[in-house]
């Protein structure tokens, strides 16, 4: 690695270590082509219109032309400095199309609970968040954009939310109190709009192992948000036995690792340490890499949380998350004590669909075959003793008119002999069986064999 590269792996590194903030993309700004029904700025000498029934604050940044101008029943114009309207016939701007008026799109379009709208203050290269965490945990900083407008929704029936600071219009409330009366101002309203409840703690994680998100009851919502450009369905994931880690809306294709962590765990180390000793090899170049505490299984016994690291395959290639972790296994196996790692387990998507399909008919009618021959061989001797069936050697003499057979090399005294059964492959960790979906296991503490294999 070059003295670049040593820079910006050193540079990524400290970003993980700085608290975690969640940014808003989206703004209401007038100069915004998104935010018009003909995924345009209004074209000087065109008319103009804004919701009328809709509460909302515009960000103009420069001066417009227009014909005409309908302004919203409840909402403010923020005009920068030089900005403003004028009047202009449009028969004057041959560009202006045929005079259909530009019409600013519904405000209340952005929901908080959409993990697309967001965006995290501390993305490196490889990593990700699952979708429950796109959104603003409890223990984020909130920063919505200062130099723009912008409008929020909370839906109906989602729970509180609570996040530990909220940036906006150049304040930071970091009390409720604080945070009450705003949203119940002018530009509060403006700015935030539904009957969701949103407030602050100003509490930090101090765990160095981590903290759980805290999104899991808001995530029939944030599901249902990320979804709805599709219909409410998830896409078809590309492999057999496809997993879903917890707080993700959809199947994936890949692996998921499970620690079970004890005191000394360094959340933020052992990320650092995925990032830094593996994603950046050659052999794991496609993957995308999520490392986040969550609630254990209420099945399990022993800590409440565990760490999940999820492995996902973002190309066509398949097989480089199911290596990694196998090498995250090996990490552990040999350095888990001093992680603070007690136990891990991993569990590994399936072949390709393409691949997969083909290999299972191959399969399946190998074993149709094998199953078909065992029976054969089975009911022979006993069709033979019942008198059902009966065979004469070659050299017997077949009756005139008798209807003549076949030969069928199946059935041959060499090949009726008893073959020996196929013997288990060797080599671990092995796979569960009745799965495309492989698990495995490596206790550190008891680790030896595992390390030896």
């Amino acid at each position: 690695m070059g003295a670049l590269g040593r820079v910006l792996l050193w540079l990524q590194l400290c970003a993980l270590t700085q608290a975690a903030s969640k940014l808003w993309v989206p703004n209401t700004d007038f100069e915004v082509a998104d935010n018009w029904n003909q995924n345009r700025t209004p074209c000087e000498g065109g008319a103009v219109e804004f919701p009328a029934d809709k509460m909302l604050s515009v960000l103009v940044r420069e001066s417009h032309a227009v014909s005409d101008l309908l302004l919203p029943l409840d909402g403010e114009l923020v005009l920068a400095s030089g900005a403003g309207f004028g009047l202009s016939n449009a028969d004057s701007h041959w560009d202006c199309g045929a005079g259909d008026p530009a019409v600013f799109r519904d405000p209340d379009r952005f929901s908080w609970y959409d993990p697309h709208l967001w965006r995290s203050g501390d993305e490196a290269p490889g990593l990700f968040s699952v979708d429950a965490e796109r959104v603003p945990c409890r223990h984020d900083d909130v920063v919505f954009p200062s130099s723009a407008s912008f409008r929020v929704g909370f839906g109906a029936g989602a729970s509180p939310v609570r996040v530990r600071s909220v940036s906006a219009l150049g304040r930071t409330f970091t009390s409720d109190q604080d945070l009450a009366a705003f949203l119940a101002s002018r530009s509060g309203r403006l700015c935030f709009h539904g009957p969701g409840v949103l407030s602050v703690g100003p509490e930090d994680c101090a765990d160095p192992s981590g903290c759980i998100c805290g999104n899991a009851e808001a995530q029939p919502w944030i599901c249902a948000a990320l979804l709805q450009p599709l219909g409410g369905r998830c896409p078809q994931a590309a492999c057999h036995g496809a997993l879903r880690p917890q707080g993700q809306c959809c199947d994936l294709c890949g692996a998921i690792v499970l620690l079970t962590h004890g005191p000394a765990f360094d959340l933020e180390r052992y990320r650092a340490r995925v990032l830094g000793t593996f994603l950046g090899l050659p052999q794991y170049q496609g993957l995308q890499v999520a490392v986040s505490k969550v609630p254990r299984s209420p099945r399990l016994r022993g800590a409440d949380t565990e760490i999940q690291v999820v492995l996902a395959e973002m190309g066509p290639e398949m097989g480089g998350a199911g290596r990694l972790a196998r090498a995250l296994l090996a990490d552990v196996a040999e350095h888990g004590e001093a992680l603070g790692v007690l136990a891990v387990t991993m569990r590994e998507s399936g072949a390709h669909v393409g691949v997969g399909s083909a290999a299972g008919l191959v399969g399946g009618v190998a074993a149709s075959l094998l199953l078909a021959l065992l029976v054969l061989l089975v009911a022979l001797p006993l069709l033979r003793r019942a008198g059902r069936l009966r065979w004469r050697r070659r050299e017997e003499a077949v009756p005139a008119g008798a209807p003549l057979g076949f030969h069928n090399p199946v059935f041959d005294v060499a090949a009726s002999k008893e073959l020996p059964w196929p013997q288990p492959l060797s080599g671990a960790p092995k796979a569960a069986t009745g799965s495309t979906s492989h698990s495995y296991f490596v206790n550190p503490l008891f680790a030896g064999a595992e390390a030896e294999a």
